[in-house]
C-alpha cells in the first residue's frame, strides 16, 4: 500500500501586513508548527474530512483516504489554510516550482474556501529556508532570502481570539482606499528598515505597524487591543502587533532577552512544504 505525507509549516510575517495585495513588501518566515497531509491510494471512494476532500478533489486528486495532522492553530493568523491548500496542491502537483505551486494553492484557496487572500502565505510556505527570513516584492514576485538576525527574540502570544477570514471584514477591505494606500506605503518602508535593524528598532517597527493596521486598515478590536497594552506593559518587550489577516490570532513580540514572555512560543525558520520520505 503507497502512503504518501506532505509536511507544511506556518508562517510568521515580521512586517508587511496586508500588503501582498497591493504590490507592497513583506518580510516572513516559515516556522513550525507544522501540517502533515496523509494519503493513501484505495483506487476507490474519497474519504476523509469533507473540506479536505473538496480540496483534494478540486486540485484533481483521485480516490484516497486522505488524514490531516496539524500542529497549526485554525483562525491564529499563522495560515493554517494557506498550509493545508499548499500540500493539498503539492501532493497533486510535484513537479511545480515554488512560485507555481503557491499561485495554483492560492487559486484553490479562493475557489473551494472562498478566501480573496494574496500571495504572502503561500509564498512563506513554499520557499522557506532554515535560518532565513525572505523579502517578498508583490510586484516582481521576486524572493530574496535574508539571513535571520541573531539578536532578534521574537514571541507568539496567542490571544485567543479566533476568526475565520471568508466571514470578517478582510474580503471588503479597499484596495483603492486613501488609507488603504497609506499604510501600504508606510509598511513598505518599516520592512526595509527592518532589514539590518536592531531589537530596539524592531520593536519600535512593531508598535509603528499595530497602529496601522488598527487605525487605517481597521483589522483589530478592543479584545485585541486590551491584550496589546498589557504586553506591551511588560518590562523586556520591546514591540508588539497583532500578525495575519487581522480580527483575532496571535501577537508578534520581540523581547530583549530569553526569559521574556518565557510561555509564549519562539518562532524560528524553518524550510519549505515537501513531501516526506
Amino acid at each position: 500500500m503507497v502512503v504518501r505525507t506532505v509536511v507544511s509549516p506556518a508562517r510568521v510575517n515580521i512586517l508587511g501586513e496586508h500588503t501582498d495585495r497591493w504590490g507592497g513588501l513583506a518580510l516572513p518566515f516559515a516556522t513550525s508548527p507544522l501540517l502533515r497531509l496523509i494519503i493513501t491510494p484505495n483506487g476507490g471512494e474519497l474519504s476523509g474530512d469533507p473540506t479536505v476532500c473538496a480540496l483534494w478533489e478540486a486540485a484533481g486528486g483521485g480516490p484516497a483516504d486522505i488524514r490531516i495532522e496539524s500542529g497549526i492553530p485554525i483562525g491564529a493568523g499563522m495560515s493554517s489554510s494557506a498550509a493545508l491548500c499548499t500540500a493539498v496542491t503539492l501532493s497533486v502537483n510535484s513537479d511545480m516550482s515554488g512560485m507555481e505551486l503557491a499561485k495554483e494553492a492560492q487559486k484553490l484557496e479562493h475557489r473551494v474556501l472562498g478566501t480573496k487572500c494574496g500571495l504572502l502565505d503561500q509564498i512563506a510556505i513554499t520557499h522557506g529556508q532554515i535560518g532565513s527570513m525572505m523579502l517578498v516584492d508583490f510586484h516582481s514576485l521576486e524572493v530574496d532570502l535574508i539571513p535571520f538576525p541573531k539578536s532578534w527574540r521574537l514571541r507568539l502570544i496567542d490571544t485567543g481570539v479566533r476568526r475565520n477570514l471568508a466571514e470578517t471584514m478582510y474580503s471588503k477591505i479597499q484596495p483603492d482606499s486613501e488609507a488603504m494606500r497609506f499604510h501600504v506605503e508606510q509598511e513598505n518602508s518599516r520592512v526595509r528598515l527592518a532589514i539590518g535593524a536592531d531589537a530596539v528598532l524592531l520593536g519600535r517597527l512593531l508598535n509603528e505597524s499595530h497602529a496601522s493596521l488598527r487605525d487605517y486598515v481597521r483589522v483589530s478590536t478592543p479584545d485585541i487591543e486590551r491584550e496589546v497594552s498589557l504586553v506591551r506593559s511588560i518590562p523586556g518587550v520591546l514591540g508588539v502587533r497583532l500578525m495575519g489577516g487581522g480580527f483575532g490570532g496571535m501577537l508578534l513580540a520581540v523581547v530583549d532577552s530569553d526569559d521574556v514572555l518565557p510561555e509564549a512560543l519562539c518562532p524560528t525558520p524553518s524550510g519549505p512544504v515537501c513531501a516526506e520520505q
